[in-house]
Parts: C-alpha cells; structure tokens; sequence
C-alpha cells in the first residue's frame, strides 16, 4: 500500500500568516507564537511564528515554508512580514492595508502577468489573504489607522534561479503564490498553471504565433541547424494536448511543436500526455509504420525489442525506407494534432533525433518557425 503524500501550504498561506501574526503583536502588544489562518481551500494552516522583532510603530516575524512531499524550491525559506502604522483614518473611512515586496520577492517587468509591470510579484489571492488575515485583526482590536504589510525572502533572489521567474522577468526574487493555499505533491495543475502564464505573457507582448517543446533536449540542433533558441520555446513538459488547448483560449494563431523523437512518437497514436504513466507505445508504433511502409518483418521485429527511439532510428536505417516511414510518422502525428486543436489554432510540428538530426515536418512547420523567430527578434 503505497504511502499517501502530505501536502505543504503555499508561499501566499505562509506570508498571511506571517502578516496576522505581525498585526496582533502590534496592535495587542501581546507576543504570538502560534497563528491560525484559513486557506481559500478550506483547510486550517496552523503556523509556528518565529524571528519575531518588536518596535512601538512596526513588528516583524517569519514564518517557515514547508511544500509538503512536493519538490518545491521554496521550502525551507522564511517568509516575512513587517507589520507598521501607517498613518491614522476617520472613522467614516475605510481601512487602508498597503502591500508591497521587499528583499527577496519578485518585481515584476513584463505584462501579461498576475500583477501589473512595476508590481512586487505577490499574486491577488496571496494578496487577498493578507489583506483578509490583517483585516481581521484590526475589527478584533478596533483599530482606527491604516497599516502597511511589507513581505520579504531573505535568499528568495537565489531560489528565484531555480523557477520559471528569470523567463517570465520577475527579477529580484521569488514570487509569493497560491490560489488554494495549499500546495499539492506533484500538482499538475501548478505545471499547468505555470504553462498558462507564460503563453498569457506571450500574447500580451503581442505574439501571434508560439513556438512550444516538452524541454530543451535537442538545443544544440535547432541553434546550429536553424538559429533557433530552443530555450525560447514555451516548455510544455507532457502536456502537449493541454498547451494546444491553453495556446487556442490564449488567442494565439499559430503552434510549432518541436521535439525528440522519443516523445512525439507516441502523438501518432493520439496519446497527447507524453508521459509514460499515461501510456508507452514508442516501438509499436515506429513498428506499424515501418511494416506499413515494407520494411521486412525481421527488422520490424528487431524494432520492437529496441529500448530506446535512436536505437530503432538505427535500424531503420539498415533500410531504404528511412524517410517514408518517419514521413507515415508525422503525417499521423499532424492528424492528432489538427484534432486536438480542431480548428482553433494552427498546430505544426518538427521531429528530430540526436543521431539523425530533422527526421520529419509537418507541412507548415518551417513557414511557422520563421514567423516565431521573426516575432522573437523584434521583441
């Protein structure tokens, strides 16, 4: 019986918390080393306060990220919160609560995302939170003044390198994140989510056309045989069939898909999660199209034993029907392509291996890359 994961809070839940602890402590005077909040989710983030300093106007404190079993940069930092009067209010007023970044959180300098160009990269639910958290503890003491909320990750620079933040231009650190508040292991949804601002901040630049790849294998080939940066791409990991859809709601017209053999062979039987829990197919499928195409029945059996793509690619090559094969390849792997996106996006492809170099384009697929890479140098 496989072991159930624990999930983690986000860095959205920790700064809210952070930020009630800090408010109760100013304005009851009484030291918290324990505060509750609850999560948009619906579950209880009880949270240790800790680093707590003390002033008459101001009171800072932290509380520690934990991710829960997900792989997350972020755990194990300290996320602050400096609590400070802020000036003082009639009565018929409502309560000002002023947010903003410090050390370590992100500032953002592109658009198209969560926050304005200019904006510390604390997304609008985190900042909801906050603002919630710190509410509340103004009606319970009846406070009559206006409150700033300063959010800070000593060290959130450096694991900003380790995140999509450098791509998006967030500079100077983290982002503070979260729609549930709770971070979940291994959440799809936060690949997703991730996927989705990207291509949202491509099309606020003015981008009509996206280049997408499941990862960087293949760089060094598409720079020195297109020009190409392969690290331009969106990275769509396994979710190609997801990105397809994201691109068309996005308003994009046009999607190249570049990638590995390895991965893209399983489009042509219509798998559009390339990873290998939601299915494996690689050989059969190179098998069919080599038997299809006449490729003598030894070789075909031969394929179907290899373990890797490049290996089968390799026999393939003991034969004359190389091209024909990968070309049947492609010409279904554009199929599923044209299905998925069922009219509402332009989807072409390029196929490639270490060894072989391009083993296949769909019949757009070169046209679109020199749309994207004309796109690319003007912006």
């Amino acid at each position: 019986m496989s072991k159930k994961l624990r999930y983690g809070f986000t860095t959205g839940s920790c700064a809210a918390a952070a930020a009630k602890a800090a408010a109760y402590m100013l304005l009851t005077g009484k030291e918290k080393t324990e505060i509750t909040i609850q999560t948009p989710k619906g579950i209880l983030y009880h949270a240790k306060i800790c680093d707590i300093v003390r002033a008459e106007q101001e009171v800072s404190c932290a509380v520690e990220k934990d991710g829960g079993d997900d792989p997350d940069v972020t755990t194990g930092a300290l996320v602050y919160a400096k609590v400070s009067i802020a000036g003082k209010r009639r009565k018929e007023e409502e309560l000002q609560i002023w947010i903003d970044g410090g050390t370590g959180v992100g500032r953002v300098t592109r658009p198209g995302l969560d926050q304005a160009v200019g904006n510390a990269a604390i997304n609008h639910v985190p900042r909801e939170m906050i603002t919630k958290e710190v509410r509340e503890v103004c009606t319970m003491t009846d406070f009559q003044g206006a409150l700033s909320v300063l959010i800070s990750v000593p060290g959130g620079e450096a694991l900003a390198q380790k995140t999509f933040n450098p791509r998006l231009g967030i500079v100077g650190g983290i982002s503070i994140l979260g729609t549930t508040g709770i971070v979940e292991p291994m959440s799809e949804k936060a690949l997703l989510d991730t996927i989705l601002t990207e291509l949202r901040q491509r099309r606020a630049l003015g981008e009509r056309v996206i280049a997408v790849s499941p990862g960087n294998y293949g760089l060094d080939y598409m720079k020195r045989t297109f020009g190409y940066d392969l690290d331009q791409s969106v990275k769509c990991s396994n979710f190609i069939g997801n990105t397809i859809d994201l691109a068309a709601e996005c308003g994009f017209e046009k999607l190249l898909l570049t990638g590995h053999i390895g991965k893209l062979i399983k489009l042509a039987g219509g798998i559009m999660n390339t990873h290998s829990k939601e299915g494996d197919c690689r050989m059969e499928l190179l098998a069919a199209s080599a038997l299809l195409e006449g490729v003598e029945a030894e070789k075909v059996r031969r394929i179907l034993n290899c373990a890797v793509t490049e290996e089968a690619l390799a026999i393939l090559k003991e034969t004359d029907r190389f091209t024909d094969v990968m070309d049947r390849i492609m010409e279904k792997i554009s199929f599923y392509l044209q299905k998925r996106a069922a009219g509402r996006i332009q989807a072409e492809c390029m196929m490639y291996s270490n060894e072989y170099g391009e083993l296949a384009s769909s019949s757009g697929a070169k046209e679109v890359l020199r749309e994207v890479m004309t796109e690319r140098n003007r912006s």
